[in-house]
C-alpha cells in the first residue's frame, strides 16, 4: 500500500482554501501502480454475483471501466447533468460546497443487476450516496462501493451504512 500512497500527491488549498486535496494523477500516471490499485479495488468482490460496474464522474470513470474490463462486465458512467444524449434519470445532492446532480441512461440497469460502484474518493459522502440512490432509482441493486482512497476524518462511510464499503487506502 506504500506504493499507493506514494503516488497520491497533496494540493494544498485546492478547490478551496482549508482543503487538502489528494492528488491522483501520479497514481495513475505510472501503469504498474495503476494496476496495483485496480487489482487491490477489485480483489473482496472476486467470485461475487456482480452483474455491473457504475462510476461517477469522472475519476470514477478511470477506475470503474479498468475494473469493469478486467471482470468482463459492462460498465455504467454516473455523469454530470447534460451530458447523456437520451432519456436520464437524475438525484440531486448537496456537497460541502454547494450541490450536484448525478444521472444515468433510463435503460442504463435491469431489475437483475448488482452493481459495484466505483470511485476514486470517499469524502463526505454526499456523491456516493447519490450514486447509489440513482443506481436503485433505475432498479437495480447496489452490491457495494469501492474507493482508492477515504479520508476518514470526514466520516463519508455513515452516509452509506446501507452499504458494504471497501476502500483501498486511509487517511
Amino acid at each position: 500500500m506504500q506504493r499507493l500512497r506514494n503516488n497520491i500527491r497533496d494540493i494544498p488549498d485546492f478547490p478551496k482554501p482549508g482543503i487538502i486535496f489528494k492528488d491522483i494523477t501520479p497514481l495513475i500516471k505510472d501503469p504498474a501502480t495503476l494496476r496495483l490499485a485496480v487489482h487491490q479495488l477489485l480483489q473482496p468482490f472476486l467470485g461475487r454475483n456482480i452483474t455491473a460496474i457504475a462510476g461517477m464522474e469522472a475519476r470514477g470513470f478511470i477506475f470503474g471501466s479498468l475494473i469493469a474490463w478486467e471482470l468482463g462486465l459492462p460498465f455504467i458512467p454516473l455523469r454530470k447533468p447534460g451530458k447523456l444524449p437520451y432519456d436520464v434519470q437524475s438525484v440531486a445532492y448537496d456537497l460541502e460546497y454547494g450541490s450536484a446532480s448525478l444521472e444515468a441512461h433510463n435503460d442504463a440497469f435491469s431489475a437483475n443487476d448488482r452493481v459495484l460502484l466505483i470511485d476514486d474518493l470517499l469524502a463526505t459522502g454526499g456523491t456516493a450516496k447519490a450514486s447509489c440512490e440513482l443506481v436503485e432509482k433505475l432498479g437495480a441493486t447496489v452490491e457495494a462501493c469501492a474507493f482508492v482512497v477515504e479520508l476518514d476524518f470526514l466520516e463519508g462511510r455513515k452516509k452509506l451504512f446501507d452499504y458494504e464499503v471497501h476502500s483501498v487506502l486511509h487517511y
